[in-house]
């Protein structure tokens, strides 16, 4: 096993995530082709280089931390919905009680560890992501990276998210504290420093694994239902082939299928989402102990506005990242076909 791992690490770490070897300089494989839009092979780096991943990452910061700081209000009402429902009740009281009492700067709380942890979580989620589907891929073989392409979409984004979450845990814990606690400190410069000095480098942890719980599903879900999104859609939906679509086409499929996924997205990974929330607000509590407490019926409080939140977001993620693509002319797989060794395989034509 571990020899089969560094053969294919070393044979194609970097290469097409279905095996065709792209580089800025050469033809593109006709069996394969990755153009970024309808006769452009200009592209301004290698698929797989060095350059190439630190664009994806770029990519994932801009997406992320934009549009999770840009949704702070509404994340922050749900927060509040999660942790005392019976104040907050649903989100359109949750807007009007945060705004009687506190005014409409209050729905700002929270945006600067918003914005920076979600800036570092996105650099790992789809730089990683990049990275594993290439490695997994070399792995698997070229007709397995077919058949078992939706696996591979969920273990490349699954093990992307753990990394991604180790950035973002010590900012998310000072954001929820910030947005549901009263009294606490309102800013990132106040409240880093307080947890570090109350609870030490461990209290900016203490959330991490129902933050894997939470966002692992999360991510499997956003790239591998994008992933298979955008196959069905060129395929069952958009009326010609990808290679014959413009950019500003492709990108509207891209938002398409970012925001079903986004959908998807909100609801497998709720219960997680507000178990974190509690967790970050009571001091000294654990996973189990707020599990217990929630009920199975509470972790599902705050769910319709996470929808909206989350489908969003993820449309709009999908669609700045596939942007930052574009501008930079980076090579951009189309959706896979069945590789022409399989296809004799099966007899299809």
């Amino acid at each position: 096993m571990s020899n089969s791992v560094v053969t294919a690490s070393r044979n194609n770490l970097f290469g097409n995530p279905f095996f065709t070897t792209a580089k800025c300089e050469s033809n593109i494989s006709p069996t394969r082709s990755i153009a970024a839009a309808a006769g452009d092979s200009d592209y301004s780096c290698e698929f797989g280089s060095g350059k190439y991943y630190a664009y994806c990452g770029l990519g994932g910061l801009l997406s992320c931390g934009i549009t999770h700081t840009a949704v702070v209000p509404l994340d922050m009402v749900k927060c509040r919905i999660q942790v005392n429902p019976g104040k907050y009740g649903g989100i359109v009281k949750g807007f009007k009680v945060t705004i009687a009492e506190e005014g409409t700067r209050a729905l700002a709380k929270g945006w600067a560890p918003t914005f920076f942890g979600y800036s570092m979580q996105g650099v790992c989620k789809f730089g990683f992501y990049e990275a594993f589907k290439i490695l997994y891929t070399g792995m698997l073989g070229e007709e397995n990276a077919y058949l078992w392409r939706t696996s591979l979409y969920l273990a490349a984004s699954a093990s992307a998210e753990f990394f991604a979450d180790i950035a973002l845990c010590p900012m998310e814990a000072v954001k929820v504290r910030i947005q549901t606690q009263p009294g606490w400190s309102t800013t990132l410069r106040e409240g880093l420093p307080r947890i570090l000095k109350d609870e030490g480098t461990l209290g900016l942890y203490k959330g991490l694994v129902p933050l894997w719980a939470r966002q692992i599903p999360y991510t499997m879900m956003k790239f591998a239902c994008f992933e298979r999104t955008v196959e069905a859609l060129y395929k069952f939906v958009v009326p010609k082939p990808r290679s014959e679509c413009s950019k500003s086409e492709q990108l509207v499929v891209t938002f398409a299928a970012g925001y079903i996924a986004g959908v998807f997205c909100a609801i497998v990974s709720h219960p997680a989402d507000t178990i974190v929330s509690k967790l970050n607000q009571n001091k000294g509590s654990n996973f189990v102990d707020v599990a217990k407490s929630l009920g199975l019926l509470g972790m599902w409080k705050g769910l319709f506005p996470r929808i909206i939140m989350i489908g969003t977001l993820t449309a709009l993620q999908w669609f700045i990242y596939d942007s930052v693509k574009v501008a930079f002319r980076l090579p951009r797989p189309p959706p896979p076909e069945m590789p022409e060794s399989l296809k004799r395989k099966l007899g299809v034509n």
